[in-house]
């Protein structure tokens, strides 16, 4: 549904919750309470910083590790972990991203989150430019990926899709320059995320995709589909703007490198900016 409708909801359940901590209830019953509000705050969490209100996301992501101690939930408490470490991913903070990767997987090492904190790990370590550490944090994470058994519903955002691994490999290949691997596997996460009908399942998967298609597609020489992937990026109804402010800074940067006099590329820079007026902190560096 769109952010903000989610958010109400969101919120709304949140007060449900908690407000039955106000009756009376056996030990387990007030676990199972502090739990579901745990997960409510992840959620709440994750749609606040997916629409640009950081300081609302580190303090309910704070509020949700704390209801995870309480209840001793490790499940819960290893999201909110992945949550510092994709808030972290996204403002640059490198180091933070895998000083959070690994407290989380140290917390929720058995469960499916410490998937995907290895993949985090991996986009960290991609970006610092440590290629062996990138094919140790993957590996980590495959391995850990077979071991699980395959989710019931994949609708629920806390459970690890198996398909989001290759959007993670994806994200460090293009980043190591390995066009190759990651244009295969960016037309796969699209294949993986979107309907029979075209209907988009994962649509900032299937964005991200397209700027990976679109780096690669610059660094071959081909100006027109780099433009056109990367303008598809952009239209997209349901947008993490964290998220895409740091994938399409990545196809800024080569467009200024290699394409700075050619008119399709100011077209797509402008854009960009564009979006920077109407978005606070979209600006491409």
């Amino acid at each position: 549904m769109p952010s903000a409708q989610l958010l109400i909801e969101g919120r709304q359940w949140l007060r449900h919750v908690v407000d039955l901590h106000t009756k009376s209830l056996a030990l387990a019953q007030h676990r199972e309470v502090l739990a579901l509000s745990g997960w409510l705050a992840l959620l709440v969490g994750c749609v606040e910083y997916d629409t640009g209100d950081r300081h609302a996301a580190e303090s309910t992501r704070r509020a949700a590790l704390s209801l995870a101690t309480e209840s001793d939930h490790p499940e819960v408490a290893g999201w909110a972990h992945e949550m510092r470490a994709w808030f972290a991913l996204t403002t640059g903070d490198y180091r933070g991203v895998i000083a959070a990767a690994q407290a989380g997987a140290e917390t929720a090492a058995h469960h499916g989150i410490a998937v995907q904190l290895a993949g985090q790990e991996a986009k960290a370590w991609a970006r610092l430019g440590d290629r062996r550490q990138v094919e140790v944090a993957l590996d980590k994470g495959r391995r850990l990926l077979e071991g699980m058994p395959y989710p019931e519903n994949l609708d629920n955002h806390f459970v690890v899709d198996p398909a989001k691994f290759d959007f993670y490999a994806m994200d460090c290949y293009r980043l190591v320059g390995e066009d190759r691997l990651a244009r295969t596997l960016a037309d796969e996460v699209l294949r993986a995320g979107t309907d029979f009908d075209g209907t988009e399942r994962s649509p900032m998967r299937n964005a991200e995709a397209l700027v990976t298609l679109g780096v690669a597609a610059a660094r071959e020489g081909d100006l027109e589909q780099a433009v056109i992937h990367g303008e598809r990026a952009l239209q997209g109804q349901r947008q993490s703007v964290p998220s895409l402010i740091m994938t399409s800074r990545e196809l800024a940067a080569v467009m200024r490198q290699r394409y700075s006099t050619e008119p399709a590329a100011q077209d797509y820079l402008n854009h960009l900016q564009d979006l920077g007026r109407e978005k606070p902190g979209f600006l491409p560096s």
